[in-house]
This record gives structure tokens, C-alpha cells and sequence, in this order.
């Protein structure tokens, strides 16, 4: 691509009124409000003083600026150019979003969260969030770490992390997240939790458990419902909030000596391949062929306490080649790596432990927070920036909700992709006959997918 020598560009000037470069802000923000996002933040936020007035118009402004990209405070004057306030109404200056943010206390914030699950389950019946929720619902858990480079933030403290391969510990916050999906449908975010650099990865788990459990049965979800951990939630805490409730658990556990112990417990006949990366598929023999094989035994986790549980522990084991090793030549007692899940999951063995598998997906959710609105976490007091990390959560969702709603390959498409080629279109506003006209670029590659979600979310006549 080249610069037109016949036309060259003399002049920019910034005077157009009738302009905005997110344009998709217009159906994604209705979804909001019929999803019921305004009314759950206005009947359970409460806010002293005169800087949380009006709170669901000041969570509203912080979510779309995140919709449109904004990872800092400063970033949410996105919200206030050309003609935005044509298309929204108590669209706030970023330095009263800060004030607001700082008026929150802990209790202010479990306020919004309580909001931003109401308005999870608004989204879930309003659009096929959880499709297929009603045979089987995943919740998955995990924390990261996010560093953190000002001394001066309240709660922050080293907290362990690989870089390269290399164990470091980084300065910042540790938040908790939980999320929702399906076999047939993209994860949504169900609770969220900032916590201190330090804190252990399981600490908070078993009530953010809970409380997700109960976001999936309001969202739809009365099938099986499956708990996914990492082995940083392997804890007799998580297990028992699950029986609690009536799930099923499905968590990674430690290889300790009684869990290497019970893994080269089971015989060779019982080891079963699997189709793994780079395996292949013998027509002869009818199975895979690969360097990973799974089995299952039983194991008695926390024994001799008043926790102990007795469940599945199903092994995958892969084989672990020396790298000096001669080709072609043999090892006398080959050795393996294991991976053992502790889950009383009732599917089969190749089900439960592919399930388990993709418990990964959370580390995608993790990654899209991070290119977005959890690049940074901007306040200098922590309520505010678990605000904000709530706020980041409602955006997610809706992301995900209006890629539902445009159809076809949206819906599992990352919100960065989304909010690229739907949300951020500019267009100008042409005023007719008291009444609004968005003129968008013409031949705009994803047009199709705009006019789904534009058309989905547009009230009906009368």
C-alpha cells in the first residue's frame, strides 16, 4: 500500500462533530441495558458521597471505554469524542471515574460483583451464552499474576511466577478468576477477585466455587456441572465446597510420593493410548499411536483426616526419552512423566480425562484480560482496581454476548478480534427527521457480522 501521489493529504484537522471511531459501542451498550446491567448496578451499588452518584452511568462509561479498548483511566476519554454524546447520555470525564473508583471499600466492591453476575444471568437469557448448559457446565478457577511497578499501591507484594522458563517473583496483584462454558460455547466470566501478590493461589477459592455454582444454575445450567483446577486448588477446602454443593470435581493433583506410588501402581495391560499432539492414527491395529497413554485407579486423598475423599485418580503418562540417547537404541527400564487428575467425574476414562484437558482454556481468558483491560491496573488503592477488575468482567461477557449475536465464527472469536472489526468502526452521524443515521465505511470487510448484532439487539417497532 502507497500514498496517492494525484491526491496527497495537505491538512488534518480534529473539527468533525458528526464523527466516531466506535461505532459498535451503539448495539453492544443496548445489549447491556436489556440485559439489565444499568438497573442491577443501580439496585446494588451504593455509593457515599457525591462522587458515587449515579453509579450505573459511571460503571456504564468504564465498561464501554474497556469495550473500545481502554486499559488505563486516562484511556476512558474514549468515550467522549466527536459524537458520542449524540448516541449516550452521563458519559463521564476520566477524572470523575477516578474519584468514583476510590470511593470504593471492599464492601462497595462485592456490591458490584453481586451486579455483574445479575447482569451475567440478564445476558445468558438474553442471548445462547451457555448453549448446551442444561447437559454439562464447566467452572473453571485460576489466578495470575499481574506485576505491578508502583511501590505505593496498596496491597501489592511478590508473588511467584515463570518468565522463560525461569522461577522469578514479580511485585503486583494476584487475581482470582472463575469462569463458565460449555462443550459447545466460549467461556464467560462468572466471579472475579483482586488479591495481594503473595496470596496462595487457593486462597478464597472454595466461596468463589460457590458462588459460580450458583451463576450457573441461575444462568441455565441444571445439567452435570464439572469443577476444573489446576493443582494449586487441590485442596480438601475445594473438594468439600463441591460435595457441598453437589458437583463434580475434576482437579489436577500434586505428584507427591503416594501419588507417584499408586501411578506406577497400575499395571501395563491397563494403560490405554490416546490421541495427543502429534499422534497417529493406525488403520491396522484401529487406535492411536502416541507417546502419551492414560489409566485410572482409585485413591484415597487426605487419608487418615476428617477430609478424606475416596475418588478416581486418572494418570496420563508420557514417556521421557533421553536426549543422549543413541537412535535406534533401546533403554532398559523406560521411564515417564505423570500427570495425575483426581476427580469423581462419572464419564468414561477417555471423556473425564480429555474434559480435564480442557481446563486449559482459562489460560486464553487470562491472555485476552491481559491485552485488555487488565494491561494495567491503575489505581493506587486496591478497592478501585478490584473495581475495576469487575468492570474488566462485565466487558468480557459482553464481548462474548455480541459475538453470539453476530453469528457464525463470532462466537468464539477473541474479544480483541471482536472488538477490532465490530466495535471500533468509525462512522458519521447524519441527523434526520429527529432521529439518527450511523453512515459506516463502505465495503467494510465484517459488515455481515455489524448487521447481525445491529439487528438482534434493535427493539421492536412500537
Amino acid at each position: 500500500m502507497r500514498l496517492r501521489h494525484d491526491a496527497p493529504v495537505v491538512r488534518a484537522t480534529f473539527d468533525d462533530p458528526n464523527l466516531v471511531s466506535c461505532a459498535g459501542l451503539v448495539p453492544v451498550m443496548r445489549l447491556a441495558e436489556q440485559a439489565g446491567l444499568h438497573d442491577a448496578v443501580t439496585d446494588r451499588v451504593r455509593l457515599p458521597t457525591d462522587k458515587g452518584a449515579n453509579p450505573a452511568g459511571k460503571v456504564a462509561t468504564i465498561v464501554a471505554g474497556m469495550l473500545a479498548g481502554a486499559d488505563s483511566i486516562d484511556d476512558l476519554d474514549v468515550a467522549r469524542h466527536g459524537g458520542m454524546r449524540s448516541l449516550f447520555t452521563s458519559v463521564y470525564a476520566p477524572s470523575t471515574l477516578g474519584s468514583f473508583l476510590r470511593t470504593f471499600t471492599h464492601g462497595h466492591v462485592r456490591q458490584l460483583q453481586a451486579a455483574a453476575r445479575d447482569a451475567l444471568i440478564g445476558l445468558a437469557r438474553r442471548t445462547p451464552l451457555l448453549a448446551g448448559a442444561d447437559t454439562l457446565c464447566f467452572v473453571d478457577i485460576d489466578s495470575m499474576l499481574r506485576r505491578v511497578y508502583g511501590k505505593q499501591k496498596q496491597g501489592i507484594g511478590f508473588g511467584h511466577a515463570k518468565v522463560g522458563g525461569y522461577n522469578v517473583w514479580l511485585r503486583g496483584y494476584n487475581p482470582l478468576v472463575a469462569t463458565l462454558s460449555t462443550p459447545l460455547s466460549a467461556p464467560v466470566i462468572a466471579a472475579t477477585r483482586l488479591r495481594a501478590g503473595n496470596a496462595g493461589s487457593a486462597r478464597g477459592a472454595a466461596s468463589m466455587i460457590t458462588e459460580a455454582i450458583t451463576t450457573a444454575r441461575t444462568c441455565g445450567a441444571t445439567g452435570e456441572i464439572v469443577v476444573r483446577a489446576d493443582s494449586a486448588f487441590y485442596a480438601k477446602t475445594v473438594i468439600a465446597a463441591c460435595r457441598r454443593r453437589g458437583v463434580r470435581f475434576s482437579l489436577t493433583a500434586r505428584i507427591d510420593a503416594k501419588i507417584r506410588a499408586a501411578c506406577e501402581g497400575i499395571g501395563d495391560e491397563q494403560w490405554v493410548d490416546i490421541k495427543y499432539p502429534q499422534a497417529v492414527w493406525d488403520d491396522d491395529a484401529g487406535r492411536w499411536i502416541s507417546d502419551a497413554q492414560i489409566a485410572e485407579t482409585t485413591y484415597t486423598a487426605f487419608a487418615g483426616t476428617r477430609h478424606q475423599v475416596t475418588a478416581r485418580l486418572i494418570v496420563r503418562r508420557i514417556r521421557r526419552d533421553d536426549p543422549a540417547q543413541a537412535p535406534g537404541q533401546e533403554e532398559l527400564m523406560p521411564a515417564y512423566r505423570y500427570h495425575a487428575v483426581f476427580t469423581d467425574s462419572p464419564y468414561t476414562l477417555m471423556q473425564a480425562e480429555a474434559q480435564h484437558r480442557g481446563h486449559a482454556i482459562i489460560e486464553q481468558i487470562n491472555a485476552d484480560l491481559i491485552a485488555g483491560p487488565l494491561a494495567h491496573l491503575p489505581s493506587g488503592r486496591f478497592a478501585a482496581n478490584d473495581a475495576w477488575l469487575a468492570c474488566a468482567g462485565i466487558a468480557h461477557n459482553l464481548t462474548r454476548a455480541a459475538g453470539h449475536l453476530a453469528a457464525g465464527a463470532w462466537k468464539t472469536a477473541r474479544p480483541a478480534t471482536i472488538r477490532t472489526r465490530i466495535i471500533n468502526v468509525a462512522a458519521r452521524l447524519a441527523h434526520r427527521a429527529r432521529t439518527i443515521r450511523l453512515h459506516l465505511p463502505e465495503h467494510w470487510p465484517w459488515q455481515a457480522a455489524f448487521d447481525n448484532l445491529y439487528t438482534a439487539v434493535q427493539p421492536a417497532p412500537g
